[in-house]
């Protein structure tokens, strides 16, 4: 309980906790985890403000040429029907988005090359002629090369999660790949100048609070402007399908700490928390999150993109999802934010660099 308590008011305190502090952390039990979401709370409010800030996210293909072994969308799962939005449905997404006052679109898909590097950038192009909102990318490893070409069409954001800084367990989750092409990538990204959005899985088969701590360390390293955290689902048509789920209160831990680590960079309240417990969003919220990404795919696409099942926004219309948010908001008396949600500089590294005004 002393050492808890000493490491909690040293970081609140400003001090950069290290390995075994975020372990300590998050050992925290009973009344401790209170203490450390309410720090988390303080450090949020402090950092990034009560605003939070809504980001719609259009899934436009669930092809992937990978085969992780976590993930729905991987290429062996000849169970799951396939899809490509047209252009002309991507920009009707983009267009709901934009009248249902969204600052913020995320064009997201499995990994999928059929797109090309100027099918994307064209696309980047006419959201910022039509509308003027910040564009995130999420489309996975690519080369440098095409990060280039999307950032000069005015992309401004890239999202493109670790998922676990465990080396090992990184190579057997994802084959096709290694942490240090995932790193790599995400060093280009930083210096081409994207805001960077990168993220880790709590509860993956072989994972403990030492790898976790080291999840967090490495994404203060990176110096990344956000940080999706969210628990590990099984899918039942993955070689993962028997595994545990993550803790639900494990994942707050995590993100709590994490905003204790990161004051500045946003932190979504991820949908894998709302699948996981139906309060899951408020609870995420109430320990250092600040955004949330409503579901704007198309209704007769969003059952096909399940990288885990049972995804809580895949039946709600936009509209009626909307709503419910701004409801919860209110009940915890968080604002919508109306800016562009442009993350902070908070430890000198890379900068930040943003496209939009406001």
């Amino acid at each position: 309980m002393e050492r808890f308590s000493a490491v909690l008011q040293s970081v609140l305190e400003g001090k950069k906790p290290d390995r075994e502090d975020i372990v300590t952390l998050l050992s925290a039990r009973g009344n401790q985890v209170a203490a450390l979401f309410r720090a988390a709370d303080h450090v949020r409010r402090a950092g990034v403000g009560d605003a939070v800030h809504l980001r719609a996210i259009i899934e436009f293909s669930n092809y992937c040429r990978n085969n992780c072994l976590y993930c729905g969308l991987r290429r062996d799962n000849r169970r799951l029907p396939r899809y490509r939005l047209a252009e002309k449905e991507i920009m009707s997404s983009v267009d709901k988005a934009a009248a249902m006052g969204f600052r913020t679109v995320v064009l997201q898909s499995g990994e999928d090359l059929l797109y090309s590097a100027s099918y994307i950038a064209g696309l980047v192009e006419q959201i910022k002629r039509r509308h003027g909102l910040a564009v995130t990318l999420s489309l996975g490893e690519r080369s440098r090369e095409e990060y280039r070409i999307w950032r000069e069409a005015g992309a401004d954001r890239y999202l493109l999660k670790h998922e676990t800084a465990d080396e090992k367990l990184y190579q057997y989750l994802k084959p096709d790949s290694s942490l240090q092409i995932r790193l790599q990538c995400l060093y280009w990204l930083k210096e081409l100048g994207y805001q960077t959005g990168s993220g880790n899985m709590v509860g993956l088969p072989g994972q403990n609070l030492d790898s976790l701590a080291v999840d967090i360390i490495l994404m203060r390293n990176l110096d990344v402007d956000m940080a999706g955290i969210g628990p590990f689902l099984p899918h039942p048509a993955t070689p993962l399908k028997d595994a545990e789920p993550g803790s639900l209160e494990l994942t707050l831990k995590i993100l709590a700490v994490t905003r204790l680590y990161l004051p500045q960079a946003h932190l979504p309240a991820t949908t894998a928390l709302g699948t996981l417990a139906p309060d899951g969003r408020k609870m995420a919220l109430s320990c250092g999150a600040n955004v949330i990404m409503p579901n704007l795919t198309p209704a007769g696409m969003r059952d096909k993109y399940l990288i885990y099942p049972q995804k809580a926004d895949i039946i709600e219309e936009p509209h009626q999802a909307l709503d419910k948010i701004k409801a919860l908001l209110a009940e915890l008396a968080r604002p919508v934010a109306r800016d562009y949600g442009r993350a902070k500089i908070f430890s000198g590294g890379y900068g930040s660099h943003d496209n939009c005004k406001g």
